[in-house]
């Protein structure tokens, strides 16, 4: 069984503006063209005596800071501001963020970005009046223009308040995809909300000096829906010379209102992408198409969590089930094909447990997942270990960080390098849930 692994660094990249996806960077004001491909866009500025803006069709959002108190301009909203959290204490900065349909106004202070207003464009257009303008269409984020104060700023692709869901890019076999020696991870680039303002990003990470840096941000067009999403959770795989992509359709993911209604999103489920482009580089936009994945029995409402391996002529794809939300548990299944796959087994006694991954240890394959801390009794804060008919066989002595951290594991030299997350939040008190988290790195001894 795997060894002992201890926590030996704690990493947390907080950026409003990806350093790798800058597109304007000016010391003038004025209004500029900021194309992007998605919409995770941010602008910010040192300059806090006019407002910063984003102009999305003939629609003009912007944030504003007077006397300490930030806002936003909405069209059909009017001018809104938090009541408890409107006061920014001693300012440095102002930004502006769109991230899916949700757009934030921030100052940036002493403890870092604090977001001091933020409203979800869906609800201004579902009242027929304001912006009329689909954030997820192409053309009009082609269009997308940004308005700096006579300061200038930054602007560009959204980065990330957290990261987590982390996954080491790998090939079929499962094993790390190298170069020079540094690994590759995809992760959830947690956004100023809930799952709906988060999304792919890929990132290199050397392990000896555990330096980590952000290389590519990945977003997905849906085979039954128009429009781009940040869509996360997900994991790459190199296939022959081009990739394979399984990814989760969180990305317009609205949690249920209700205990007793149960409210299921529409469609969240894994969806499969394929590309010969560099995706450890830049930013990309991806066609997917469903993989569907096998709940026979399972009573399943909805899937998420996919992690593949090919091994002796067939795939394994390990994945969670759920049964409602949030009642969801670890399953695995195969085929000789991804469209054509069985279930092979289920962990069905479990409540609260995902982050399903293969792993290859002394040449047999492993399945890992991570019990939350809301599972039943004798099953809380662990990292589970399966056989392939999904049979517990033990556990990974691991200490076990905060929130639904993922057993990523991969073998380095003659040891292990695990990479995960905790719950973390940052961003300020207004967010609520979906900022977190730092990355967890541990490694045996």
């Amino acid at each position: 069984m795997l060894p002992r692994l201890e926590v030996v660094r704690r990493l947390r990249p907080v950026d409003l503006v990806a350093p790798g996806a800058v597109q304007v960077e000016t010391d003038t004001g004025g209004e500029l063209a900021v194309p992007v491909l998605a919409p995770y866009v941010a602008a910010t500025t040192s300059e806090l005596d006019g407002p910063v803006a984003m102009h999305l069709g003939d629609h003009r959002i912007a944030a504003s800071i007077v006397d300490g108190s930030v806002s936003l301009d909405v069209p059909g909203a009017g001018t809104l501001r938090s009541r408890r959290f409107h006061k920014a204490a001693e300012p440095t900065g102002l930004g502006l963020t769109l991230t899916g349909t949700h757009v934030t106004a921030w100052s940036r202070e002493a403890a870092g970005w604090v977001a001091r207003a933020r409203h979800d464009l869906r609800e201004v257009a579902a009242e027929g009046t304001g912006l009329q303008v689909d954030t997820r269409d192409e053309d009009a984020l082609a269009g997308l223009r940004v308005e700096l104060p006579s300061g200038g700023g930054v602007a560009g692709g959204f980065g990330q308040l957290g990261l987590r869901d982390t996954r080491f890019v790998t090939g079929e076999d499962g094993r790390p995809v190298r170069d020079d020696g540094a690994l590759w991870l995809t992760a959830t680039s947690a956004g100023p909300g809930f799952f709906d303002t988060a999304h792919t990003s890929v990132w290199r990470l050397e392990p000896d000096s555990l330096a980590l840096s952000h290389s590519a941000d990945l977003f997905f067009r849906r085979p039954d829906r128009a429009g781009v999403f940040g869509d996360h959770a997900t994991h790459l795989v190199r296939s022959g010379s081009g990739w394979l992509v399984a990814t989760s359709t969180w990305g317009d993911f609205e949690a249920p209102t209700t205990r007793a209604g149960r409210r299921t999103p529409a469609g969240l489920r894994v969806t499969l992408a394929e590309s010969g482009s560099d995706l450890l580089r830049g930013s990309h936009v991806l066609d997917t198409r469903e993989l569907p994945l096998p709940v026979d029995g399972l009573a399943s409402i909805a899937t998420w969590d996919p992690h593949l391996v090919r091994r002796d002529g067939r795939w394994l794809v390990g994945f969670v089930s759920a049964r409602r939300f949030f009642d969801f548990h670890p399953a695995l299944a195969a085929g000789e094909a991804l469209d054509d796959l069985r279930l092979l087994g289920a962990a069905t006694d479990r409540t609260s447990t995902e982050g399903t991954t293969l792993v290859d240890v002394d040449g047999q394959l492993v399945v890992l997942a991570s019990d939350g801390r809301d599972s039943r009794r004798g099953q809380r804060a662990r990292f589970p270990a399966y056989d392939l008919t999904m049979t517990e066989t033990g556990i990974l002595d691991a200490p076990y960080p905060t929130n639904l951290p993922w057993p990523t594991l991969a073998q380095v030299d003659d040891g292990w390098l695990m990479v995960t997350f905790d719950g973390r939040a940052a961003g300020g008190r207004l967010l609520g849930y979906g900022t977190h988290g730092d990355l967890v790195v541990m490694r045996s001894h």
